[in-house]
């Protein structure tokens, strides 16, 4: 089963995709990270990123799209894929039926995160993590038992991400809005789009994630 994650950065794509991975035995196809990791390994597709970022430029579509289909080759027929970040516009997802169809795949399911934007800020710009073993915490929702203190390490080093304040994480909500959420019409057309309720309990949403893709 291939599946799309869908949903604005903090909405729990990350954490419910590895949960998939886990019970499922799938794999999360992140572009950031397989960018990352083609370009170290040096793979074909790895090198002509390199050099267009090298100069300062933007992945194009082609290479990422080439990139989809390298990883997707690696893993065999029997896995299925999570796409997370990708596709972000109507052009990556005509991409994507290319290179799923060229591969006698299909695309099973799309299932957006459905998040409250100002509730989405709260939980984002809370958040910090142990500078040590990387255990994470909330200013709200998750304070270390001992203030001060990691639960899982003793650490008293605790570090925030720079881009976790409520200006970025607006401009990042307002790009999502722009980009990546048009794309919805042309797979709710398909009737493959189920939303969840992102700012439900974590183990809410596996379940209903569970229930998706079981139905």
């Amino acid at each position: 089963m291939n599946i799309i994650l869908l949903g604005p950065p903090g909405a729990g794509k990350g954490t419910q995709a590895q949960r998939l991975v886990e019970r499922r035995g799938m794999r999360q196809l992140s572009t950031g990270d397989m960018l990352r990791a083609a370009v170290k390994a040096g793979t074909p597709i790895g090198l002509q990123a390199k050099e267009v970022m090298d100069r300062g430029e933007l992945v194009s579509d082609a290479i990422v799209s080439g990139l989809i289909g390298e990883m997707l080759d690696s893993m065999g027929p029997q896995t299925g894929a999570i796409f997370d970040g990708y596709p972000r516009t109507a052009a990556q997802a005509e991409s994507l039926d290319t290179i799923l169809a060229d591969r006698n795949r299909q695309l099973g399911h799309v299932i957006e995160l459905d998040v409250d934007e100002e509730a989405l800020v709260e939980r984002i710009t809370g958040r910090f993590t142990c500078a040590v073993c990387g255990k994470g915490y909330h200013d709200t929702f998750e304070q270390p038992q001992v203030p001060g203190t990691c639960d899982k390490c003793g650490s008293h080093e605790f570090k925030r991400r720079p881009d976790d304040n409520a200006e970025t994480v607006r401009t990042r909500l307002a790009e999502y809005r722009a980009k990546t959420a048009p794309i919805l019409p042309i797979y709710e057309a398909r009737g493959i789009v189920a939303k969840v309720d992102g700012m439900a309990d974590m183990d809410d949403v596996t379940a209903r994630i569970e229930a998706i893709l079981a139905g």
